[in-house]
């Protein structure tokens, strides 16, 4: 066996110990990674000249990622790279489903709008199970970015980060795509829909 492999079986056993305690098995660590393996491979053009081993030794030097990851994958959000940060290294994931995450939808915007709201409330807020996550919902620009690559949302819509101005005044913002365009909405940050969710964006 070379080097390189004795590496990634013995950085693979350390991520197994700490995503234990995290209640991640080993089968889910290893069904996580080929996952993303082969959904990076279906879609290079999202990621052109990037290297898989490079993200695979990025990721299991990162426990705490692997968990959002696998949170992401869970929740519907199908996670794939889209781009690298040539400055600090980092590998960029954003959430691909062609629809907003089915299992992070009916939720309102942040916590705040969770308490505040009297009544009928919601299970969640998008802001809270994002930073349970520990992923960052994407911004306007993240999601036009993202509608590059393809067409999303054309049947659901996704709340984004909402400038504290908007926010401050009670507001948040949600973007879908209809028409073969790019949309910005406004709503009460305390509203909640069956067809929204939420997108999330991960640096590893």
């Amino acid at each position: 066996m070379d080097s390189s492999a004795s590496w990634r079986i013995a950085g693979r056993n350390d991520v197994y110990k700490t995503m234990t305690k995290l209640n991640l098995s080993k089968k889910n660590i290893d069904e996580l990674l080929l996952t993303l393996k082969m959904r990076f491979e279906e879609n290079a053009f999202r990621h052109k000249e990037l290297d898989w081993d490079k993200i695979n030794a990025k990721l299991l030097a990162r426990p705490d990622k692997l968990r959002s990851l696998y949170l992401m994958e869970q929740t519907g959000g199908e996670p794939d790279v889209v781009g690298h940060d040539k400055k600090t290294g980092e590998y960029i994931f954003y959430d691909c489903s062609a629809e907003s995450p089915s299992g992070r939808r009916s939720f309102c915007y942040d916590r705040k709008a969770l308490k505040d709201r009297k009544e009928n409330k919601p299970k969640n807020s998008a802001v809270g199970m994002a930073e349970d996550m520990g992923v960052e919902l994407l911004t306007e620009e993240e999601y036009r970015e993202l509608q590059k690559l393809g067409n999303f949302d054309t049947k659901t819509s996704s709340w984004v980060k909402t400038p504290d101005e908007i926010r401050k005044l009670g507001g948040a913002v949600f973007c879908d795509r209809r028409y073969d365009h790019v949309f910005l909405y406004h709503n009460g940050a305390d509203s909640y829909y069956a067809g929204r969710g939420f997108r999330g964006s991960l640096k590893v």
